[in-house]
């Protein structure tokens, strides 16, 4: 395509881009699409943008990445110049995910941070009919940032990444303060072990604290972000769409876990959270990954090469799974779109089988169960929308006292036991009457228990166990139990 011609697409798709920004904005319903590249190739794109239209998709995402050797050219330029008119022509709405191309990109180099900036903004400007911005990708994973720990065993990939993240979000909205700054793109796993033998992961409720750590500190008095891009894979692929995990982690039936981690983090700051629908000023959720790996039937083998590297799950599971996502997701007013990765499977088994068609282009049964799904409920709630408070308590938060709470006077041990769901901070203590006579203090690991012992000589008389268990994320949410105690002559 001539320059000549890319030239006359901008100007002509002004309007239409506009309409669609505008649709956008109102954010009243859900929309599903795809990430992925591969409208980018001439040969596909046609058949690529069909199918989209087929799905009922309205959202494309694209990979651009930012290579610090080279912070002034644009990655793909060649094939953006034809793919992003041709998309805003076919009514899809351009994601451009913007990330490092190396993990260290940002950290070995001081002037990164200014460099990634300045590209965003030159990204913006050069295609403006993309109104959508994904700063970085998974960065608390390895993967895609290093060192997520520093040589005390603390988190710093947060804090690196909030720096990027907050130049970002002025570069674009000096380009245009419509353009939409998309958090994150978050890990729904990481391990928070610092010597670990592989895998050195944030899990993204504690990426989220380090994340909000920083921002209070810079005492920055503007927003960061707009949407948090979220990825709530499976913790395998075998597993249900409900099944979840364990705090810190999240997947699709734990994201209200991901909306109390960012109130934690940004309530009382200029940084807007997660609120009731999509209001305007609140952040929403961009499921900018989602897909469960599928094993390749016979008659597609011929399409695929090498040899599979996890446990996959059967094209019917992953048909009802893709189905269900569409009718629970639509019922979360907070999610504004998902989007499945991939549309089509790369034939290399050791990397990505999700997609909604095979290596050859044929259609699994999640591509018409996708389909029939979002032509069912047109992104709107079939059901009773799911709302969401913040909590001002401790997930899971109890204690056991002792059974037997009625004792003669002498020597005694006696012990309680306090667990939760989440990590949390424990002061237990022991009163008679208005003084306090014994107190412990500690920390509760989510889902162990901790047992506080009180070892004294009783007099007689009646006392109060009182215990008040504390968010470890944040001291402010907090649990309180007390129990008699009376002690006999």
């Amino acid at each position: 395509m001539t320059q000549a011609v890319v030239s006359f697409l901008r100007v002509f798709t002004c309007s239409v881009a506009a309409s669609l920004v505008l649709a956008g904005n109102a954010f009243a319903d859900l929309q599903i699409g795809v990430a992925d590249d591969l409208g980018f190739h001439g040969d596909q794109s046609s058949w690529f943008f069909d199918s989209l239209g087929d799905l009922g998709m309205q959202e494309n995402r694209l990979s651009v990445p930012f290579d610090a050797s080279a912070p002034t050219e644009i990655q793909k330029q060649v094939l953006l110049d034809t793919y992003v008119p041709l998309a805003t022509l076919r009514g899809v709405r351009v994601v451009f995910s913007v990330a490092p191309s190396k993990a260290r990109a940002m950290t070995e180099n001081p002037n990164a941070v200014q460099q990634y900036a300045a590209y965003v903004a030159l990204l913006a400007r050069t295609y403006p009919t993309v109104k959508d911005f994904i700063v970085g990708n998974e960065p608390n994973q390895p993967r895609f940032w290093q060192p997520q720990f520093g040589a005390n065993g603390q988190n710093v990939s947060a804090a690196a990444y909030y720096s990027m993240l907050a130049a970002a979000y002025d570069a674009l909205k000096a380009v245009d303060p419509a353009n939409r700054v998309i958090g994150l793109g978050l890990s729904p796993r990481g391990g928070d072990k610092p010597n670990a033998a592989n895998n050195v992961s944030t899990s993204p409720v504690r990426f989220l604290d380090g994340l909000g750590k920083a921002y209070r500190r810079s005492g920055r008095t503007k927003p960061i972000m707009d949407e948090l891009a979220f990825h709530p894979y499976p913790d395998h692929d075998r597993d249900d769409l409900m099944k979840g995990y364990r705090w810190p982690n999240a997947g699709v039936p734990n994201l209200g876990r991901i909306k109390q981690a960012f109130w934690d983090a940004f309530n009382g700051t200029r940084q807007p959270t997660f609120g009731e629908g999509r209001a305007q000023g609140k952040v929403t959720f961009r499921l900018d990954e989602l897909g469960w790996q599928v094993d390749v039937v016979t008659a597609a083998n011929t399409f695929y090469i090498g040899t599979e590297n996890i446990q996959p799950t059967d094209e019917n599971s992953q048909a009802r799974i893709y189905g269900d996502a569409i009718r629970f997701l639509g019922c979360d007013a907070s999610v504004r779109s998902i989007l499945f990765f991939l549309l089509r499977d790369e034939p290399d088994l050791e990397r990505w089988q999700a997609g909604l068609t095979r290596a050859d282009g044929t259609h699994r049964p999640s591509y018409d169960a996708v389909k029939a799904a979002f032509a069912q409920t047109k992104g709107r709630c079939l059901g009773k929308m799911r709302s969401w408070r913040h909590s001002t308590t401790v997930e899971g938060a109890k204690v056991i006292f002792p059974k037997d709470r009625v004792l003669p006077a002498r020597r005694l041990t006696l012990a309680l036991v306090a667990n939760a769901q989440e990590d949390a901070l424990v002061d237990a203590s022991l009163y008679r009457g208005s003084r306090r006579v014994l107190r412990q203090r500690s920390t509760v690991a989510a889902y162990r228990s901790k047992i506080a012992r009180f070892s004294t000589r009783f007099r007689p008389g009646r006392y109060t166990f009182r215990v008040t268990l504390r968010a470890a994320m944040n001291p402010t949410r907090s649990a309180r139990f007390s129990a008699p105690l009376r002690i006999t002559r």
